[in-house]
């Protein structure tokens, strides 16, 4: 039996970065958190990319184009949904999410997707270290994995 084990190395590794800016204050936190992992972890500053957009929904249109490039061994996307008033939480975390999860698939890409999803802005504070640590912890082990299964990327 083969048995792959972790690997939270980031050395060599390149990692890109979409942080939906509509709850700057906990995708900013989040970002903050996440870099700061991903170099704890052993990526280096300068292998690491980050594009911010407007709101959760223009998250996977950036990291398809990331993506396309071939140039990352993983993806986070980082933000938050707060629940409103209206049906429009339900409309933006559904899409949101099924397009980060298709980006990831179409291109082969791990993508750590680190979106919150919450009732209120407590709930979203409340999240921020853990969710953003571990999209960095993802996105680290999951490059390891598959560029173990296919081969390093140049």
């Amino acid at each position: 039996m083969n048995t792959i084990q972790p690997n939270l190395n980031g050395k060599g590794l390149r990692i890109g970065i979409v942080q939906a800016r509509f709850t700057n204050e906990v995708g900013s936190a989040m970002l903050d958190i996440c870099t700061a992992k991903l170099q704890e972890m052993g990526v280096k500053a300068k292998h690491i990319t980050v594009a911010t957009v407007p709101g959760a929904l223009e998250v996977p249109l950036v990291l398809q184009n990331m993506a396309a490039t071939g140039k990352y061994d993983a993806l986070v996307a980082i933000g938050a949904i707060i629940r409103g008033e209206t049906y429009h939480f339900e409309l933006v975390a559904n899409e949101s999410g099924a397009a980060v999860t298709r980006v990831g698939l179409d291109f082969n890409i791990p993508i750590a997707n680190a979106i919150l999803t919450t009732e209120n802005d407590e709930q979203a504070h409340a999240r921020i270290e853990e969710k953003a640590a571990d999209a960095a912890i993802v996105a680290v082990e999951c490059a390891n994995l598959i560029n173990t299964l296919i081969g390093a990327k140049d």
